[in-house]
């Protein structure tokens, strides 16, 4: 303490031998400054990396997600299988479950497609007397002229459509390459995770291996917890939502249901957007009362979901508050669109639950080099 205090006197009265004073406040301000700085070009690198690297970043990420999810499951199996049985038996299990459901839905909306047809064509028709009839009096000359438009655009940017459509095939491409990627990683994750981690702790000396251990502990339980329960949020949203569109009788439910699950994987938004596109397809199909009744469901669910299951289920997570979860979905969604949104709230979770930690590991005193008394 007196020589932070001597060397701190030196350095004021060089400065005040130069004709210069520099004040205490501006002096730490600058240190943090430039501590700032240096910080936001390390993230700014890890970014740009990141984005260079997006398909071998989306890949581990899901990884993470399906370990998180069938490590228990290969876990209870290991008491009464071996390991690489119990590893193998979650994961293509699992695989074959999702892939079944898949097909399922494939087969439901190739055998209604006909069918839809029709009652899509004739919903429109339904849509326009509703709309020109009372309250809305829509002038029928101005729905034609509407129509005859979005028929102009198509046919005029007939070849524009066709190449996304050719672009979109290569990203399926992508897709797959990534879920392969992604499916092999969690493979080695489930079965020996923990070796990985030993491995990279050993790359490290040997005074920051424990904090870094208690770290990665920290944000592997924050983020399965996350994990885990945004896919309880989501799977009781899908239902409560499959119920419904089963009661009211509207065309594609299990899709319509499907869809809203995985849209429950992006916070605040996704949900609204999986129940809109079912509103549009009640509206064609079953008219505008049943259309209302589907609207009406969007405002029951996202008070559900925001008031009782996120609550309830993300409290064995860290919680976050809602308008850091606002502005994490908005700052992600910009950065890396919808991947963005999806993992930048289990992101600054993770963040959030290793600094509490690394917090709460310097409050504590360690007993082999207990603090000096000051001066």
């Amino acid at each position: 303490m007196t020589r932070a205090r001597t060397a701190g006197t030196a350095v004021r009265r060089a400065g005040e031998s130069h004709g210069v004073a520099v004040n205490h406040g501006l002096r730490v301000a600058a240190a943090y400054a430039w501590r700032l700085l240096v910080l936001g070009v390390a993230l700014y690198a890890g970014f740009m990396i990141l984005g260079r690297l997006q398909l071998v970043a989306v890949a581990v990420f899901l990884a993470l997600v399906v370990t998180s999810v069938l490590r228990p499951l290969a876990d209870l199996l290991a008491r009464r299988l071996p390991r690489s049985a119990a590893v193998a038996v979650s994961v293509v299990g699992s695989l074959a479950a999702t892939l079944g459901l898949l097909a399922l839905v494939g087969r439901l909306v190739a055998g209604e497609s006909a069918q839809l047809g029709e009652e899509f064509s004739g919903g429109i028709e339904r849509i326009q007397r509703w709309l020109e009839g009372s309250p809305f009096h829509v002038n029928h000359a101005v729905l034609s002229d509407m129509q005859h438009k979005v028929s102009t655009f198509v046919s005029q940017h007939r070849s524009e459509l066709i190449s996304s459509a050719l672009s979109g095939a290569g990203r399926l491409v992508e897709v797959l390459t990534t879920a392969v990627l992604a499916l092999f990683c969690s493979v080695f994750f489930i079965q020996s995770g923990s070796r990985f981690w030993y491995w990279f702790q050993q790359l490290l000396p040997e005074g920051a291996r424990d904090p870094w251990g208690r770290a990665g502990r920290t944000a592997w339980r924050t983020f399965a917890g996350y994990t885990r329960g945004i896919i309880i949020v989501a799977a009781t949203n899908a239902v409560l939502v499959g119920i419904a569109l089963f009661t009211l009788r509207v065309p594609l439910a299990l899709p319509l249901t499907l869809l809203e699950f995985f849209a429950a994987f992006i916070p605040l938004v996704g949900s609204p957007i999986a129940l809109a596109v079912a509103t549009v397809v009640a509206l064609a199909t079953r008219g505008p009362v049943i259309a209302i009744v589907v609207l009406a469901l969007i405002v029951v669910v996202g008070q559900i979901e925001g008031h009782v299951l996120h609550p309830l289920v993300m409290s064995w997570a860290v919680r976050l508050h809602p308008v850091v979860v606002a502005l994490s979905v908005i700052a992600g969604s910009i950065l890396a669109g919808v991947i963005g949104a999806v993992v930048a709230v289990p992101m600054v979770s993770v963040a959030w639950a290793v600094l509490s930690e690394l917090r709460t590991l310097r409050a504590v005193p360690d007993p082999d080099h207990p603090a000096r008394s000051p001066g």
